[in-house]
Parts: structure tokens; C-alpha cells; sequence
């Protein structure tokens, strides 16, 4: 690796926003009445900076919890010590914290803040390289990437479909879980909103068993859904999950919940998935879910980083996909969320079904702190 990728960590700071919601998030195993934010700045002894950020949706203290885990273990495993490049930052995090995410069991905890770590340390090395993230990964990364309207909760689906038509999406996903018939007369809802030539996806968020998921996905069919997402928990047995989608009228869609280059290739390799979803918050970062995208491509699947978070994430996974390639949409949550907007200025915009990429150095954005000053978390 390039030394021109190397740095030595002066600083670690983190901070938490939160803020109520008028309109709560609802997903079949819960609803997010606040949204948080948890973002993370590292420094290096030139004064060169990068910002990250760490999943923070569940559970609702979710956030702070993260923030003390940075601020109390990880940030001095960092701060003073020089990296080869953000993979050896990553790697350290990693192994260092090993034996203690067994002794706590929080394995998901320590992997997305180090994670947010992760993030921070390559926005840092490509603004001082000068170039736009994606284009440090990948030279010809487009400048651009398909993008899909997410999080169409069970509520006035078709007039959420139709704003977010209005802001020049061409794609759209709906949450499904919430009974048959209700599921059924969303999506029909939202396919009558957006029209025949629009693309659906459906989101059942670990919902259902074999038997239920197999019965909705042929009663979901009906309105041509490019993929089902996460019909089974997680954990389901590969087996099943072939089997599944051997008999699904609709592909399937999955991986926000896979932890691990380990079982992002059984995920791959499964024969289940037409479409690969890790999360660059929750797992890896910058560093694994690079590694997981292009596996992804070359195995000739679809590659489209899950996300429903703040705007530095978002604009991460946008880089991380641009760079990767394959054709896949980039998930931008259709939800108001100003920890969204103000976490990543300027905001990036929306043409023709795509989301522009800023030619800036780094992911390209900057949160504006004094407009999220309000929303600060006192922890």
C-alpha cells in the first residue's frame, strides 16, 4: 500500500444527534419514534481530518452507547498510532478488541463503530489525496448511481411515492410485514402512484417463516417487484433460504444483517441472493464492504449497499457503489430526517433516477454543525 495512505491519529472526537419524529419509521419488528446520528471525526498530526459515521437506529440508546464504546476503548487503541493506510486501522480494531467483544458479546456494537472509524480514516485519506472517494477506489468510478426511494412505511404509501417521484426518483421500496391484506393494497397503492414503468422493490424485514413468506411473495408478485428483501430472519439456515428462493416467484434480496467477509462469501456462494446488501454502518466500513462489493460483481450478482441512516453514510455507501460498479441502486430513505440532510452538505441531488456524486475530495461532504446544534445529544 502507497504510503501517500498512511497516518498517524492525533484525535478521535464523536458526537450524537437526536431528534424526535412527527412521523415515526415503522418496520415489521419495531418503530423508531427519534432518529439518531452518531458521527465520528479523526485528525491526524497535520491537521488533515475525515468524518465517519456509526449505525445508531437500534436499540433507542443506541448512539450514545456506540459513542462511550469509541471514546472509552477504541479511540485509544488509535490516537498517537500511525497506519499504514485505513485497512491496517481496521485490521488493529479489529483483532485488539477480539477477546473483550466476546467477553461483552456485543459483537455488533464494536463492528459498527469501528466501522464509523473505518469511514472517517478514508475521507480523510482521499480529501488529502484530492480526489472524490470513489475515484481513490477506483479510478473510473462513474460519476453517478441508479437510486432507489426506501422506507415507504404502511402509512399513505402512494402520496409518499408520488413526492418522491416529484424529486426525479424512478425506483421505490415498500415495507411489507404488516398482514396480507394491508401489504397487498400498499404495494398495489404504490404501483398505481408510480405507474407501470417504475421499478418496486418490497422490504419484509425479517418477517415471516417459509410457509407465509412463499404465500406473500406469490400474492406480491402481481405487481412486479424486482426483489424481496429479507422474507426470513437472518440467521435461517442457507439451506432454507436456497429453497426459498427456488420457489419465489420474486428474487431475493438480503445481507444488511451479515456480518464478515466470512459470511458475506457463504452469502454470495448460497445460491439464495440475486442482490447483496451489507451495510457500510453496521459491518466493515469502507475497507470490507469494498472487498464484498466487488466480490459481489465478479460473482455475477447485483451489489446495492443497504442504508437508512445519517448523510455521511449515505454518501459513503454512494461512493462505495460508484466504485464498485455492477449496475446496483443505491437506498436513499424517503423519511424526513434533518440528521440526514445536515449531516452531508451540500447535499448531493437527484437526476433521472440517479444520485449525483460530488467531485469534491473525500466523500465530498461537510455536517453543518451549527445547524445541528439543536439536536445534539447531552448523553
Amino acid at each position: 500500500m502507497s504510503d501517500a495512505r498512511s497516518f498517524r491519529v492525533a484525535r478521535v472526537q464523536t458526537f450524537v444527534w437526536r431528534v424526535p419524529l412527527e412521523q415515526p419509521v415503522r418496520n415489521s419488528f419495531g418503530t423508531m419514534h427519534s432518529r439518531a446520528a452518531l458521527a465520528v471525526r479523526i485528525e491526524d498530526d497535520h491537521g488533515a481530518y475525515g468524518w465517519g459515521e456509526v449505525f445508531s437506529n437500534w436499540p433507542p440508546d443506541g448512539a450514545e452507547h456506540r459513542a462511550r464504546l469509541i471514546e472509552a476503548v477504541l479511540a485509544p487503541l488509535t490516537e498517537g498510532v500511525e497506519f499504514a493506510d485505513p485497512q491496517a486501522l481496521f485490521r488493529t480494531l479489529t483483532d485488539r478488541t477480539h477477546v473483550l467483544v466476546l467477553q461483552t458479546d456485543e459483537p455488533g456494537p464494536f463492528a459498527q463503530a469501528i466501522a464509523g472509524l473505518d469511514i472517517a480514516a478514508w475521507d480523510l485519506v482521499a480529501r488529502r489525496a484530492g480526489l472524490p472517494l470513489c475515484r481513490l477506489l477506483a479510478p473510473d468510478a462513474a460519476g453517478r448511481v441508479p437510486a432507489y426511494a426506501s422506507g415507504i412505511n404502511p402509512t399513505r404509501p402512494g402520496e409518499v411515492a408520488r413526492a418522491q417521484r416529484a424529486r426525479g426518483f424512478r425506483a421505490f421500496k415498500l415495507k411489507v410485514g404488516f398482514g396480507e391484506a394491508r401489504d397487498i393494497a400498499n404495494l398495489r397503492e404504490l404501483r398505481e402512484a408510480v405507474g407501470d414503468e417504475a421499478t418496486l422493490m418490497v422490504d419484509a424485514n425479517q418477517a415471516w417463516n417459509i410457509d407465509a413468506g412463499l404465500a406473500m411473495a406469490h400474492r406480491l408478485a402481481e405487481q412486479r417487484p424486482i426483489w424481496l428483501e429479507e422474507p426470513l430472519p437472518a440467521d435461517t439456515p442457507a439451506a432454507l433460504w436456497r429453497s426459498f428462493a427456488e420457489r419465489s416467484p420474486i428474487p431475493l434480496a438480503a445481507g444488511e444483517n451479515v456480518r464478515g467477509r466470512a459470511g458475506f462469501a457463504a452469502a454470495i456462494a448460497s445460491g439464495a441472493l440475486a442482490y447483496v446488501q451489507p451495510d457500510v454502518i453496521k459491518w466493515g466500513g469502507i475497507s470490507g464492504c469494498f472487498d464484498v462489493g466487488v466480490a459481489v460483481v465478479r460473482a455475477g450478482l447485483v451489489y446495492c449497499p443497504h442504508y437508512l441512516g445519517g448523510g455521511i453514510g449515505l454518501n459513503a455507501s454512494a461512493h462505495l457503489l460508484a466504485a464498485a460498479g455492477g449496475g446496483g441502486w443505491l437506498e436513499v430513505d424517503s423519511n424526513p430526517n434533518p440528521l440526514r440532510d445536515a449531516l452531508a452538505q451540500p447535499a448531493p441531488r437527484i437526476e433521472d433516477g440517479h444520485w449525483v456524486l460530488s467531485d469534491a475530495p473525500g466523500l465530498g461532504v461537510e455536517p453543518d454543525l451549527a445547524a445541528l446544534a439543536s439536536f445534539r445529544s447531552g448523553r
